[in-house]
């Protein structure tokens, strides 16, 4: 409405000297009034030209629609900042939330230093008191030593004649004395010798836990087994006598411990159905928990093991290990699984293999059974298919050359000889020549390349639950 009214403004303005033309063209008026009349000056108009109102309109359109196009930006550039903000107050109440967990652990480990130390003080006062009772005694035996020197020479002076009975019964009781005096002294050296054990162990208990007091990162947290540090001469054996386990919370594979929450690799106890409990190591992964019954990484067990080592487990379940055939046995008992095999050789390049799989029990010498074979090398297990179990103490194969344990070592299902070998000595380098090659660990199948390897692990999964994932 406004620049409507601008130009009607502007016409009646431009109108002005049309007019004052048209009246020139009168003569007829008197010549005294265009000499007593003045004519008053042009008024100038006091508003905008047409133009100029335009480029005006336009500037002020084109104002508004970039004021408008920053605020459109700058509401956006807000949202970000607000989500970016909320984004970080959750990570900072996560962290807050690791930071309290840390410090209770600390505190509690505060605590047992403590109390380590305090145990500490103890062991070493009762160890100043057992030297001073040997030292005590030392000298006593030193005292008696001296008395039956004496007496030794007086008998030799009264060699020539008879010793009194006196005499007699006095050296007898000497050493008598004596005789005690060295067992007590035997028994006090075998306990200072414990209690010094007993002290270096608590010494090396101390700094562990100062360690990990000063340790404060969060990767250790998360990265901490359900059953920590377990005593490794004890890990293959069953927990059938702990009466602190309940064994009807227990998982029956590393499976089902995914499936309950946990996430993070490491040694937990597992009780599949029909057996007692016992320690696996469970190999988490995005996708599931797969259960690791055999490892090789760089030959610091010794595998070639007798028939009643490899049936219960043996080596070391952070590293290299064989986690037994009857608790192999127990797993594949429970459905089908999957047996996974990774490998690695000599030119660190990875393969895998996987087989459906399972395994009879110990009076067919836990026969393996492989099928529906897939992977990215050629199918090695096909001939094994069948087989017996073979140790250096039990030969079950029939078909087995006498000369095949010259061949070969370590338990596996060894068919003439066998194609492949995953429980063979490891060899910290490639072994030259054919021989030393194939006592080694390899993976040789019927036709194509041999495969000599530095790496091995072999993982149980459920056919179920691989189907899920």
């Amino acid at each position: 409405m406004k620049l409507l009214y601008l130009l009607l403004l502007a016409s009646c303005t431009a109108a002005t000297p049309l007019e004052s033309s048209s009246r020139e063209k009168y003569t007829t008026l008197p010549s005294d009034v265009f000499t007593t009349a003045t004519m008053p000056p042009e008024a100038k108009s006091r508003f905008a030209l047409l133009d100029d109102v335009r480029l005006l309109a336009n500037g002020l359109l084109q104002l508004g629609q970039s004021l408008r196009e920053f605020v459109h930006k700058t509401k956006g550039q807000i949202n970000d900042i607000f989500q970016k903000l909320n984004i970080f107050d959750r990570s900072f109440y996560q962290l807050s939330v690791v930071t309290s967990e840390i410090k209770e652990e600390e505190a509690e480990l505060k605590k047992t230093t403590n109390y380590l130390k305090a145990n500490n003080e103890e062991i070493k006062n009762l160890s100043l008191e057992i030297n001073s009772k040997i030292n005590s005694i030392l000298q006593e035996r030193a005292q008696l030593q001296s008395k039956v020197g004496n007496l030794e020479e007086k008998m030799q002076g009264l060699s020539q004649s008879m010793v009194p009975l006196d005499h007699v019964n006095e050296i007898t009781t000497l050493k008598e004395v004596i005789e005690t005096q060295e067992k007590t002294i035997g028994i006090l050296l075998n306990a200072v010798r414990e209690q010094h054990d007993q002290l270096n162990n608590q010494k090396i208990k101390i700094t562990n836990l100062e360690d990990k007091i000063s340790y404060d990162n969060y990767q250790d947290t998360v990265d901490k087994a359900k059953y920590p540090d377990p005593d490794i001469s004890d890990l293959f054996e069953y927990l059938a006598g702990n009466s602190s386990l309940d064994t009807n919370e227990l998982a029956t594979d590393c499976s089902e411990l995914f499936d309950k929450g946990e996430t993070n690799s490491g040694i937990y106890i597992i009780k599949p159905n029909q057996s007692e409990p016992f320690y696996v190591y469970c190999e988490m992964g995005s996708d599931g928990g797969s259960t690791v019954v055999q490892r090789r990484v760089d030959g610091s067990v010794e595998f070639n093991q007798s028939w009643n080592k490899y049936e219960l487990g043996f080596g070391d379940l952070q590293n290299d290990f064989w986690l037994g055939l009857e608790k192999i046995y127990s797993l594949t008992q429970q459905g089908d699984y999957i047996l996974r095999i990774d490998l690695e050789d000599w030119k660190e390049e990875r393969h895998w293999a996987e087989y459906q799989f399972s395994l009879e029990g110990p009076s067919k010498d836990y026969i393996i059974q492989v099928t529906n074979f897939s992977g990215d090398l050629p199918d090695a297990l096909a001939n094994s298919t069948g087989m017996r179990f073979s140790t250096k103490d039990r030969n079950t194969d029939d078909n087995q050359n006498p000369n095949c344990n010259r061949s070969y070592t370590g338990g596996w299902w060894v068919n003439a000889c066998g194609e492949t070998h995953l429980n063979g000595r490891y060899q910290w380098l490639r072994a030259k020549g054919r021989a030393p090659r194939r006592r080694g660990i390899h993976w040789r199948p019927a036709a194509g390349p041999s495969f000599y390897l530095k790496m091995t692990k072999m993982t149980l999964l459920p056919v179920q639950h691989t189907n899920q994932h």
